[in-house]
């Protein structure tokens, strides 16, 4: 027998040609008869990971994401031939940047191909392998992926045959794929997780017809998957998974890239696989874990976006399947269910419910239009037909909302749909040979230019659809009126409807009670500063209320107060693999209306399936509540379950929670429609169950029943009262709020002059208004657009709850620290409540604002006195007091660091230690921009942390270019990191180039998921000309960056910044929440350098208190769980991990460190030391030590100085040193995630405390490999020597140098991105400014440009392309000049065609574009200098527009001109469709005056020499006629602006 010593090569697994039979030490193995033998003890052996890891630590599987690029191609005719699927393959080679990349450069997220099935490629291949003739339709085929394990291989084939015999068909055979992984260069990771992939192929029984084979494919597929995947004792049980069992489509995937499919699948690459439809998909995910089940297409769809409403969809839809009955499953439903399979995606999850909607009978088209409707609900264009389709719809499903680019096929049709809101590229052509390419960019298939009929994009809520069998594109307006027409939708509506103004609720008592309302409050947790800071101030505003400065106060968990239950829970939000809305500017979007109460059959169209009360707003009057509780209306009554309880009854809270359920089970056996929970009876005597736990527990029993669907659950509470707990109460299943003892203190407010409005109706409109806006504030946040989705979603995370509470009330959210049970619950509740009885006065709990003896807070008068005067004297004693303070009081009682203590180390001297001036280095300052906080104290800032050698931060505000030159006493006021947020303010190519550092803000800590405002009145002549506006005019952040909805789109603004600074670190700023490890990993996947996880404790200029109090989490959880989730992916020594919030000593940086952090982030403490007394008002502009503030007097009293930093910081890095010589550590690096040398500090004796575990958070990172990295040690690699600037630089160096000038021809492909900002890079750096010469350098292309084309492009230089464009084309314009029109040869319209994709002009700053031909939406985002011309644009264009000029010749889309604030739109109306498709809130239509006529006739007059535009050449030709045609748009406030400094002039 031969030794052989351990290889790396590998057999394929389906090969099998290696036989074990038996090992000790060493494993013996036949092959072709020969023995050989492998010494186990010299193997370096690991286990292979096979799919995503179970649970560990902070790290869940549950929170991964994915995003990707989505394409198709189809021969509308149904010709097929082998070139479709090249051509297929091709398109998913060239979209390889979209996917995404592991530990290993070879190893893939996963890529995949569906097909029709090729009749004529797999006839030969049965008839030779199998003996077998088979017909068209009658047989069945799919790719199965199996165990690698024999036994359980053997298992998973026998269970699936006998569910083929079950169901009466017959079993062909099992044909072994033919893969090979060499050829196709497959990563290590790929290949040890790779399954058994064999062929099934199953032959139909003669008396099927072809709909009810598909149906019998579906339930031998689901059962048996059902059966495997859930089988705990399989050990691989998640290897098996069925890609596809159709009659018609056949899915080759893996985990793989997408230039890899092709050569993996050898099969694809056989002349005789002739296909007529092929639809890709290259995977982007958050992690480096095996997925090769996860790989898409899924079964009938490929998705590129995220459901963000996944859980509420997973729960109704569970909740629905106990009253589904189906006319074409039958019997077998039951092996169908349930719908959504266990360990699958949110695309998984969709398309398990469009494959059930399917297989019971649905069109594909009208499943998708179900599932994923348009935003109906505010659309003045769309008919009544169609709207009430979508209502109808409205009754029987929520909408899964998110971005998403959906593209499905059954083989018979192919189509594609958008979300509503537009936030993914779908960018389509049709040729002239009848061909249909469809992808997330343009250029990814080769066709010549003359070839191309159309060249159009998805729209909004819009489908694109094929239908193969009339062979011809069908539009959207056809499907949908086609639809609309198949049933009296209008007609059952009006029949069958509820309307709460049916109920006489005028009738109704207004149920106020002055006399017990002291005591009420007080027993539900009111004090002074709910009516103070949330109540009263809501009904006034008319919005959520607006604080600052962060919140430093305890955590619920950790608090000595008796907290209501809301306050243990944080609300979740959007960034990175997602988007916010502007729920204000993008209210179009938006609806809070909801249909509730018993749903119909999901599986049937009836009229009775309207048959629910229409709920406009989700917060009910006193009399809509009453008259809903005694109602008896068309069928419909209530039952009324009170949720108070004898307070002197020993009675137990789990056991009473029992009882309220069962009692909700009983009253729908009862057939009630609606159960009403009521705490009305709260008294002296009885206590109330909170309201929150009620209804949760109610709606998760009913759930686990199959009952929720059944019945509506409406709240009688005196308990709600925030926008907060309103939302808390609809994520977890409650369908309307009356918070009756709100409107109570509100009216009671008005009777003692608190509010001044004419009555309580007054009070009640006001406030459900307010709510209104701060609700869909929070769910904009999350971005999901509607209520009927948000509804059920549980989109929190609970801090400090123990399980037993999470199970029964709040399934499967987050709370990682378990924390207190019933019982401390229903202690805090009685003890506010016996609290409540003993006084006539509202208390001040102090939890906004400190106050002696009130609630804990960080930051106080004696801690911020101690540390001004150590860092004004410099005195070390004063520190020591402030560190002491700190740590022991304000630390230790507000936060989970205050939890821990220092194990013993090895302890060695402190000049053995890293040196301050070094750890200093690793200090940065927070992102305070010039605008919140005044000039002072931001130069104050830079310098100090400039003599440091540590970063400061510009904030998102610009930079004053004067600053980037030191000052005569060698001082530098420049700030190292420049930041890029959502509303580009100021960056232009200068301002990236004087960068260390360039970073993302996609969250901050007091408003995750939140843009933000600056007055007018803060916007000085001085700010007004660093971010590019007009003085005076107020300026607005928007929610998300519009080039970032999802991971890849990350990948394509860091993949832009590099190349704008190619010496610059690319740092992204993230937020801590649940699953912020796992957006890290794909932050580090998109190859950020540097990664900032932000503590929700940190300051801010402002903020709406719901924000600055309820979202965002603890650093101490994002750290740890960042830094364990990227050491489990091997991706931690890519990047360095930063902090902040809250950190103020030496031990605060010392555990940061310890958890996982390398840099650290101060913001509130260096402002105290430059003077900030936490007055609390910086969004008023009326800070008294003129930080906080642009009042010229108030800044005059600022008395800070940078050496007043510098001696802090030094003293915080003095007093780290001394802990590290206490564990025993020389330098920060050995620090890094020694969670180890942390404990929970047992001396810590709290009746709440006492229940907290950290034991996940403390859990040392788990390293897949000995010498797996724990801090940063290797830099990305870029890939900067693959950018085509290389050759421009090359090619223009003598003019940029010399002056002269270059012409330059060269092809662009849609693989070369962000041309042009390298180039920009080099100018600026080579001149020192960005002043090259116009028309210096002049760029000719042809193609398909790439994403970001012309991004950040300097003055002097023009790019020009014949062919198209995809998305960002001229994004942070910085003077140059871009200009596509399509190929000389075309043969259609340019006007009619669009020529770029979305978000066309974003952030730019100076400059022109001209683009001949449409674009797609929001053109001209954020644009605040260049002057563009395109030839019509899609929705939301101008959004946000502080400066420059937009002239649009056609149509545009929905929402024009909202938030914009500057600059002038000229658009040509003829249609007059302007007014209608418009926001007009901050907008006026003027007419075209002798200046604008001037200016519009020199833009046009470029447009046409430039592109050789016809829409423009006819307008000029034809100028007088066509000018009556111009609306003028100009922003209300610039006018206003304007007015007044012509008033100013005139009177000078």
């Amino acid at each position: 027998m031969k030794k052989y010593k351990y290889s790396t090569r590998r057999c394929p697994p389906q090969q099998e040609i290696w036989t074990a039979f038996g090992f000790l030490d060493d494993l013996v193995l036949r092959y072709n008869g020969e023995l050989f033998s492998i010494d186990l003890s010299k193997t370096p052996m690991k286990n292979k990971q096979l799919y995503l890891p179970k649970p560990t630590g902070l790290y869940h599987p549950n929170n991964e994401k994915e995003n990707c690029g989505v394409g198709f191609i189809a021969h509308v005719k149904r010709q097929s031939s082998h070139q479709i699927t090249l051509d297929a393959l091709e398109m998913l080679t060239r979209m390889d940047h979209r996917g995404g990349c592991g530990c290993e450069a070879n190893t893939g997220d996963g890529a995949g191909i569906l097909t029709n099935i090729p009749h004529s490629f797999f006839a030969k291949e049965i008839k030779s392998l199998f003996g077998v003739d088979v017909e068209q339709g009658r047989y069945g085929v799919g790719n199965v992926f199996l165990p690698q394990d024999d036994a359980q291989r053997v298992h998973c084939i026998k269970l699936l045959e006998e569910a083929i015999a079950t169901q009466g068909q017959t079993l062909i055979g099992w044909r072994d794929v033919p893969v090979d992984a060499e050829k196709a260069d497959v990563g290590d990771t790929a290949r040890d997780s790779q399954p058994v992939i064999k062929q099934l192929i199953i032959a139909a029984t003669d008396d099927l017809d072809d709909d009810a084979f598909e149906r019998a494919l579906f339930i031998i597929r689901k059962s048996t998957s059902n059966a495997i995947r859930t089988d705990d004792t399989l050990s691989q049980a998640l290897l098996f998974y069925v890609c596809s069992l159709s009659t018609r489509v056949i899915i080759y995937k893996g985990m793989l890239m997408g230039s890899q499919v092709l050569n993996f699948y050898t099969d694809l690459s056989d002349a005789g696989y002739a296909t007529y439809l092929a639809m890709v998909h290259s995977r982007f995910s958050t992690n480096t874990f095996p997925s090769w089940d996860r790989a898409q297409p899924c079964r009938f769809m490929s998705h590129n976006g995220e459901i963000n409403t996944r859980q509420g969809n997973y729960n109704w839809m569970r909740a629905r399947e106990g009253v589904l009955e189906s006319d074409t499953l039958g019997d077998n439903l039951a092996k169908a269910l349930p719908v959504i399979e266990t360990e699958v995606s949110d695309s998984g999850s969709f398309d398990n419910v469009l494959e059930f909607l399917l297989m019971n009978g649905r069109s594909l088209q009208e499943a998708v239009l179900m599932m994923v409707p348009e935003a109906w609900e505010n659309d003045k264009e769309m008919s009544d037909e169609k709207k009430a389709f979508y209502e109808y719809f409205s009754n029987v499903m929520e909408p899964w909302d998110g971005p998403a680019s959906i593209a499905f096929t059954d083989g018979r049709y192919i189509g594609a749909v958008l979300d509503r809101n537009g936030l993914r590229p779908s960018r389509f052509y049709l040729t002239h040979d009848d061909r249909v390419i469809m992808a997330s960019e343009v250029g990814v298939v080769d066709v010549a230019t003359d070839n191309v009929k159309e060249k159009g994009r998805l729209r909004p809520g819009k489908m694109f659809l094929v239908d193969f069998d009339k062979g011809e594109l069908v539009d959207d307006e056809a499907i949908k009126t086609s639809f609309a027409s198949q049933n009296p939708y209008q007609d059952w509506l009006n029949a069958q409807q509820i309307h709460l103004s049916d109920l006489d609720c005028d009738t109704e008592a207004h149920g106020f009670d002055p006399d017990s309302i002291v005591h009420r409050l007080k027993a539900f947790g009111y004090s002074t500063e709910t009516l103070q800071f949330m109540l009263l101030p809501l009904v006034s505003e008319l919005r959520d209320p607006v604080g600052s400065m962060g919140n430093d106060s305890a955590l619920a968990c950790l608090s000595d107060q008796s907290r209501i239950i809301y306050d243990y829970f944080k609300q979740l939000f959007a960034q990175v693999t997602n988007p916010a809305i502007d729920s204000i500017r993008e209210e179009v979007v938006m609806s809070l209306s909801c249909s509730i109460g018993p749903e119909g059959n999901l599986l049937r169209n009836k009229a009775e399936n309207a048959h629910r009360l229409v709920i406009e707003h989700p917060i009910l009057t006193n009399e809509e509540t009453a008259a809903l509780k005694h109602c008896n209306h068309r069928g419909w009554t209530a039952k009324t379950i009170d949720i108070t309880y004898d307070i002197d009854g020993n009675h137990n809270l789990n056991d009473m929670l029992d009882d309220i359920c069962q009692q909700g089970s009983q009253a729908i056996k009862d057939g009630h429609s609606l159960i009403v929970l009521s705490d009305r009876n709260v008294s002296e005597s009885r206590g109330v169950i909170s309201a929150l736990l009620a209804s949760s527990s109610l709606h998760r029993h009913l759930i686990a029943k199959f009952e929720r669907t059944q019945v509506g659950i409406i709240l009688e509470t005196g308990e709600a009262r925030e926008v907060h707990h309103f939302c808390l109460l609809a994520g977890y299943g409650v369908d309307a709020v009356n918070p009756y003892l709100a409107f109570e203190a509100l009216w009671q407010a008005r009777r003692d002059d608190l509010i001044d409005l004419e009555d309580d109706d007054a009070i009640v409109a006001a406030y459900r208004k307010g709510v209104a806006k701060g609700m869909l504030k929070v769910m904009a946040k999350m971005g999901i657009s509607t209520l009927a989705s948000y509804k059920g979603a549980q989109i929190f995370e609970a801090v400090g709850l123990a399980p037993e509470v999470m199970d029964k009330c709040f399934f499967e959210t987050s709370s990682r620290i378990s924390g207190v049970g019933f019982s401390v619950l229903q202690e805090e509740t009685e003890k506010l409540h016996k609290d409540a009885y003993r006084t006539n006065t509202l208390d001040n709990r102090g939890q906004y604002h400190w106050r002696s003896g009130g609630e804990k807070h960080m930051w106080e008068p004696q801690t911020i006195a101690t540390l001004q005067k150590a860092a004004r004297n410099n005195d070390e004693n004063a520190y020591w007091d402030f560190a002491a303070k700190s740590n022991n009081e304000g630390t230790r009682n507000c936060t989970l660091r205050g939890l821990m203590s220092f194990k013993q180390g090895n302890p060695i001297t402190i000049d053995k230690v890293e040196e301050a001036k070094e750890i200093v280095k690793r200090f940065v300052t927070g992102a305070m921009s010039f605008g919140s906080i005044s000039a002072e104290s931001h130069e104050s800032l830079a310098i100090a942390m400039n003599r440091m050698g540590g970063k400061s931060n510009t904030g998102e505000g610009g930079e004053d270019p004067a600053r980037w030159t030191p000052d005569a006493n060698g001082d530098s006021r420049r700030s190292a990191i420049k930041q890029v947020a959502s509303a580009r303010f100021g960056v232009t190519i200068d301002y990236l180039n004087n960068a260390d550092e360039l970073q993302i803000k996609v969250s901050q800590g007091a408003k995750p998921g939140e843009g933000g405002e600056l007055p007018g009145t803060k916007v000085d002549e001085g700010i007004a000309k660093i971010r590019c506006s007009t003085a005076g005019v107020g300026l607005i952040s928007p929610p998300p960056h519009h080039d970032i909805y999802s991971i890849e789109d990350l990948a394509q603004l860091i993949f832009d910044l590099k190349r704008s600074n190619p010496a610059a670190r690319i740092s992204v700023k993230l937020v801590s929440e649940v699953g912020v490890g796992t957006v890290a990993a794909g932050v580090t996947k998109a190859k950020s350098d540097h990664i900032v996880i932000a503590g929700h404790d940190g300051g801010t200029g402002a903020s709406p208190l719901t924000s600055i109090k309820h979202a965002g989490l603890p650093w101490e959880l994002g750290v740890a769980e960042t830094h364990q989730t990227l050491v489990m992916n091997e991706l931690r020594s890519r990047v360095v991990i930063q902090t902040d919030g809250q950190l103020k000593t030496g031990r605060d940086v010392a555990i940061a460190a310890l958890l996982g952090a390398e840099e650290f982030g101060f913001s509130t403490a260096p402002l105290v030391t430059l003077g900030c007394i936490m007055m609390r008002k910086c969004h008023l502009n009326t800070c008294p030590v003129g930080i906080a503030t642009q009042d010229k007097e108030l800044r005059k009293k600022f008395t800070g100085k940078p050496e007043h930093v510098v001696n802090y910081l030094f003293m915080v890095a003095e007093d780290l040193r001394l802990i590290m010589a206490e564990l025993g550590f020389k330098t920060i690096n050995e620090m890094v995630g020694r969670a180890d040398m942390l404990e929970t500090d047992q001396a810590i004796n709290h009746w709440k405390k006492d229940s907290i575990d950290l034991s996940a958070l403390l859990m040392p990172a788990k390293k897949p490999n000995a010498d797996t990295g724990t801090y940063q040690s290797t830099f990305q690699d870029h890939q900067l020597d693959q950018q085509l600037d290389n050759e421009l630089i090359a090619q223009t160096q003598s003019a940029i140098e010399t002056g002269g000038k270059a012409k330059i021809k060269s092809v662009v492909t849609n693989t070369d991105r962000t041309v042009g900002a390298m180039l920009s890079s080099h100018v600026v750096k080579t001149l020192g400014s960005n002043t090259l010469a116009a028309d210096s350098i002049h760029v000719n292309f042809a193609g398909s440009a790439g994403q970001s084309f012309g991004a950040f492009l300097a003055k002097g230089i023009t790019l020009e392309v014949e062919g198209d464009a995809n998305d960002y084309v001229g994004k942070g314009l910085s003077g140059g000049r871009v200009i596509v029109y399509p190929p000389k040869n075309s043969t259609f319209l340019a006007q009619n065609e669009i020529i770029a994709g979305n978000v066309c002009g974003y952030g730019a700053t100076g400059g022109e574009m001209y683009l001949s031909g449409r674009v797609a939406e929001r053109f001209c985002v954020r644009n605040s200098g260049v002057a563009a011309v395109v030839e019509g644009i899609g929705d939301h264009g101008c959004e946000y527009m502080t400066g420059g000029r937009a002239v649009i010749l056609g149509e545009v889309g929905r929402n024009f001109g909202a938030g914009m604030s500057g600059g002038i739109a000229y658009v040509y109306n003829p249609k007059l469709t302007l007014q209608s498709r418009s926001n007009p809130a901050m907008i006026d239509f003027d007419p075209m005056d002798d200046e604008s006529q001037k200016e519009l006739f020199e833009l046009l007059t470029n447009h046409l020499n430039y592109t050789g535009s016809s829409i423009a050449a006819h307008i000029l030709d034809n100028w007088n006629g066509e000018l009556a045609h111009f609306v003028k748009v100009m922003p209300k406030a610039l006018k206003e602006v304007l007015a007044a400094q012509g008033k100013l002039k005139q009177a000078s």
